[in-house]
């Protein structure tokens, strides 16, 4: 799993748990419903973005969503799932642009890529992920050609970058990209008048996403001597910081400006997610400033032999180290996986902190900021 808004489910709440979840496996299946089970490792926190707008700008269908099968990853036990049109340019979105990053790798010759029969391999996974992309996209009348081109453009653009370009030139073609996926979102939804909102609500995304990428990767880039666009043009830290806390002040602006049936996720996740996200990779992560809900009832135990088997299922799935929430084999009680990059070090939200009056927000938990 990979991606910049990675909500804590400390912060989500029940209501909009459920929802981000029904969302995330939306996607993962509709890339292997439609791609075969390899595709669902492309799976990612920011491409269920698109399934999340278009479902908030829709008056949910009664067929939105559909009851899956148990899977590991849930702890084998069923939930509803979003799926749809939504879902599917979510899954063509996130193949198109896994396919550019994996025949960027290659030609990189980044680790194991370095060794031919590896990289003959992955340009023929990558291929197929962007032909599988083109068709799924087509599908839902998006031209992926729009990502294709950025993607290609971005090469050349790094080539001619040097010391005094304007990074916003390095970032213009993640920008075009994903303005171009969140508009389309309201094609999809049959709201054509936010597609002007929501398009610049993508490009100044896309900025963040190459921004806080640019962040993350500047020490280690650095020691391995990669290309990073903030050593590259000579921008320092800070301008990098006023130029991504711009940008989250406009996704708040272009918002407001959109019409939206259900907006609350939406709004937690491109609005205070996202913020998180930002402090997270400029290293200034604030504590949670309130308390969570009250405990529930815990769950009854499981005996010794179920709890045995379900601790043998949880070890070879990974879950104990990679999932987002399990169950205690034993005892059930709701565990998160020892490798899980969760910011949060209370059961609460974080009280609308910094929140300087979002519109209705019914995303929160209640409180006095909002």
């Amino acid at each position: 799993m990979f991606g910049m808004v990675r909500p804590c489910g400390h912060r989500l709440g029940d209501r909009f748990r459920a929802q981000w979840l029904a969302h995330l496996c939306g996607l993962c299946l509709a890339l292997r419903g439609d791609h075969g089970q390899l595709a669902r490792v492309v799976t990612n926190y920011d491409g269920l973005l698109i399934s999340v707008l278009t479902e908030a700008q829709a008056e949910r269908p009664a067929d939105g969503r559909r009851t899956a099968g148990p899977c590991p990853l849930r702890g084998m036990r069923t939930a509803s799932v979003a799926r749809g049109e939504g879902a599917r340019l979510a899954a063509a979105v996130s193949l198109v642009l896994a396919s550019a990053k994996v025949r960027d790798h290659v030609a990189d010759r980044d680790g194991l890529l370095a060794r031919r029969p590896v990289a003959a391999v992955a340009r023929r996974v990558a291929a197929d992920w962007g032909r599988a992309g083109a068709r799924s996209g087509a599908a839902v009348g998006f031209d992926t050609g729009i990502l294709v081109d950025a993607v290609d453009r971005q090469l050349a653009v790094e080539a001619l970058a040097g010391p005094g370009t304007p990074l916003l030139t390095v970032t213009e073609p993640t920008e075009t990209a994903t303005a171009a996926a969140f508009a389309h979102t309201a094609v999809l939804a049959g709201r054509p008048g936010n597609a002007a909102p929501l398009a610049e609500a993508g490009r100044l995304f896309g900025r963040l996403a190459h921004l806080l990428d640019a962040v993350e990767d500047r020490a280690a880039d650095a020691a391995t001597g990669a290309w990073n666009p903030l050593a590259a043009t000579g921008t320092s830290l800070s301008e990098a910081r006023r130029l991504a806390d711009d940008a989250l002040h406009g996704i708040r602006l272009t918002l407001r400006d959109a019409e939206f049936a259900d907006g609350g996720l939406a709004h937690l996740l491109l609005v205070h997610e996202l913020a998180r996200s930002v402090d997270r990779a400029f290293g200034t992560v604030p504590a949670c400033s309130a308390h969570g809900p009250e405990p529930k009832a815990p769950p009854e135990k499981r005996d010794l032999l179920a709890g045995c088997g379900m601790f043998a299922l949880l070890c070879c799935t990974c879950q104990m180290c990679c999932a987002e929430e399990y169950e205690g084999p034993w005892s059930r009680k709701k565990r998160e996986g020892c490798c899980r990059d969760c910011d949060c070090p209370c059961d609460g939200c974080d009280g609308c902190d910094g929140c300087d009056g979002c519109d209705g927000c019914d995303c929160c938990c209640p409180c006095d900021g909002c």
